[in-house]
């Protein structure tokens, strides 16, 4: 009898010691600081790199293409005639590091480049997610015959990026990218080798599968009286199954770095613009 009531006394106890337990277990769950992801659904935002990696082992194909300028209108079918088309191959060697090889057909550049996670936007910890990105192009369109002091040093082209981007809800992602690039040869001549850059960009969610995406590149130390201008593009991303398709408007033709950080050479404000598209395919 004894024995039975002692039971009766500590079932109780022991029922309420497992809740206590389990609510600690749960809180402890819900305390640890998860990542934020789809902050940026394609790998570019349209010229700037966003802070999207390939995950391990994924293989990307990115084709990207640009017309030439819209401003002349039927006379080249709005460009149609001057494309040109950059391949690019992107592994992941791990989920926070990739590498990447192209070809551009614009001044028949090829780069490589890497980049990297340094750490990422989680939910109740980190505000922001923040990745390296380097660039090495080679511009293989310098002739001899034209430049003849010309070396293969002069063809080097160098550029460090940190990408800094928040994701603030499911619709609206924002991304600063301060940039360093160097050009060992320089078309406009009282431009400086080194340059520098703040790059900002973001896409704004419009339904399941469409953003509308805009970045813009404030360069720092142009040269005064230098031709080229300040790249800004829009555009929309489409995501349609295994990958991502963005058309845009961009016053830069050049497709790689320290191109569109330097060389942009559209005018917004006398319709001098370029249409064009990336297709992200994820293998």
């Amino acid at each position: 009898m004894n024995r039975l009531f002692l039971v009766f006394c500590f079932v109780p106890l022991l029922t309420l010691a497992q809740d206590d337990l389990l609510g600690e277990i749960e809180q402890d769950a819900d305390s640890i600081p998860t990542e934020v992801d789809a902050v940026f659904k394609g790998l570019k935002i349209i010229n700037f790199e966003s802070t999207k990696l390939a995950k391990k082992k994924d293989f990307y194909f990115i084709v990207s293409h640009r017309f030439g300028s819209v401003k002349n209108g039927f006379d080249d079918f709005f460009g149609l005639d001057n494309a040109v088309t950059r391949l690019q191959f992107i592994y992941g060697f791990s989920d926070g590091f990739n590498l990447g090889i192209s070809r551009s057909s614009n001044q028949k550049i090829y780069d490589l480049s890497t980049k990297y996670r340094l750490v990422s936007q989680k939910e109740k910890g980190f505000p922001f997610t923040m990745v390296g990105f380097h660039q090495l192009a080679i511009n293989t369109a310098l002739e001899k015959e034209f430049l003849p002091k010309l070396t293969f040093n002069n063809r080097l082209s160098y550029v460090t990026q940190l990408l800094v981007s928040r994701k603030f809800s499911e619709k609206l992602s924002l991304e600063l990218a301060p940039s360093y690039f160097h050009e060992n040869y320089v078309s406009y001549d009282p431009q400086s080798n080194s340059q520098f850059a703040l790059g900002m960009g973001g896409r704004y969610k419009l339904g399941k599968r469409f953003t509308l995406n805009m970045d813009y590149g404030w360069h720092w130390n142009r040269a005064s009286g230098s031709p080229f201008k300040n790249p800004l593009s829009i555009g929309v991303d489409i995501e349609t199954g295994g990958h991502v398709f963005q058309l845009h408007f961009t016053n830069a033709q050049a497709m790689n770095e320290s191109g569109y950080l330097g060389q942009a050479t559209g005018d917004w404000g006398d319709g001098d613009f370029f249409f064009g598209f990336n297709l992200n395919r994820v293998f």
